[in-house]
């Protein structure tokens, strides 16, 4: 058996009502909450009334270099002692940043992957409580938030076990109002994040059943929750799949899908879990083609989770006619070009996710990966 560690929020709660439990979580850790959200702060009156003494901040899209340079000024102009993300990946990932860099000090850059200067980020974050209102990204359980460089057009992270969550708090009912897009894209996108873990190199005992589980729960809701987004339950089950993924990726690592998802991103400008959906059956044929019997085996495990046919391509027929359900196209619709190509693929090749992959991916099979995906 593989020798593992395991870090997580210091509490989950979960359950449908469960955001009751914000303003005493939130008050427990300190008395200036700073509380980043989505684009539209007034979604959430009836939370943010809870939390006196707070102030906001929106974070509208994904959360570029400026944004989080703003938002930690804010909140140190606040005098805030906790920060909340309240919103969707992209305002969870841009709370935790914000947190980092209120205490750490400094510029986003000196603490940025790959295209930063990669400092540790030293001092204890400020507390953070997650609260999700959409389920794909499992930010609310990670140890990094993601953000855009729209200089150098990529995303990177900022990396920390203190960003970690004191307290993750995850209500199903806060994901009804998501659109079908959002829907479709962070539900998916959660999917891959159960399955790359779960055939990575890196995977455990302990994230296979997060993995196993996420699977399950996806196949079960993803499809109602994008058909009738007033299903609690499917809702539910989609909510737990993405909190599974954020568990196992945290813990497992990823792969070549979310190794491309980085730089297209930033190249693009597309949505995250559009991309990693739009890639995973040319990622899955090639790890399946190039990859061992035990890789070929927990594809094949993924197979039966999802469709009770334990075949890697009733695998691929599944998730060919559910993206085709959701609406999901091509890269080409979210702006990809065969100019575009060679950068993305060499930049895939060295990011950080990719080296989860079970199989090693070179710029080449990167490139072959993504024109299959066009």
């Amino acid at each position: 058996m593989t020798d593992f560690s395991f870090a997580t929020a210091g509490r989950i709660s979960f359950g449908v009502g469960r955001r009751s439990e914000l303003a005493p979580a939130v008050a427990a850790l300190g008395s200036r909450p700073f509380v980043c959200t989505g684009s539209d702060p007034t979604r959430y009156a009836d939370l943010l009334a809870t939390l006196p003494g707070a102030a906001t901040f929106a974070v509208s899209g994904e959360p570029t270099m400026d944004v989080v340079r703003a938002g930690a000024q804010a909140a140190r102009e606040h005098g805030a002692d906790v920060v909340v993300g309240l919103g969707g990946g992209a305002v969870l990932d841009a709370a935790k940043i914000v947190a980092a860099l209120v205490t750490n000090g400094g510029d986003p850059l000196d603490y940025a992957e790959v295209i930063g200067q990669g400092r540790p980020l030293s001092v204890p974050c400020l507390p953070f409580v997650a609260l999700p209102t959409t389920s794909g990204t499992g930010s609310e359980v990670t140890a990094n938030g993601v953000v855009t460089s729209t200089e150098h057009r990529v995303k990177v992270s900022l990396r920390s076990p203190s960003m970690l969550a004191r307290v993750a708090i995850v209500d199903p009912e806060l994901t009804l109002a998501c659109p079908p897009a959002v829907t479709a894209h962070a539900g998916l996108d959660a999917l891959v994040q159960c399955i790359e873990p779960y055939v990575s190199p890196f995977a455990n005992p302990l994230v296979d059943g997060f993995c196993r589980e996420g699977v399950r729960r996806a196949g079960s809701g993803l499809r109602r929750a994008y058909a009738d987004g007033s299903d609690l339950a499917a809702r539910t089950d989609v909510s737990l799949c993405s909190l599974l993924s954020g568990l196992a990726l945290a813990n497992g690592k990823l792969g070549a899908a979310h190794g491309i998802a980085g730089p297209l991103g930033g190249y693009s400008g597309a949505p995250h879990g559009a991309i990693t959906a739009s890639v995973m059956v040319a990622v899955c044929e090639f790890n399946i083609a190039h990859g061992s019997d035990g890789v070929r085996d927990r594809y094949a495990e993924v197979a039966e989770l999802l469709t009770g046919n334990r075949s890697t391509d009733a695998l691929l027929d599944w998730w060919n006619e559910t993206t085709a359900e959701l609406g999901v196209e091509g890269l080409e619709s979210l702006g990809l070009t065969e100019d575009g190509i060679p950068a993305v693929a060499e930049a895939a090749a060295n990011a950080s996710s990719t080296k989860g992959n079970p199989v090693p991916v070179t710029p080449e099979d990167f490139a072959e990966i993504l024109r299959r995906s066009l």
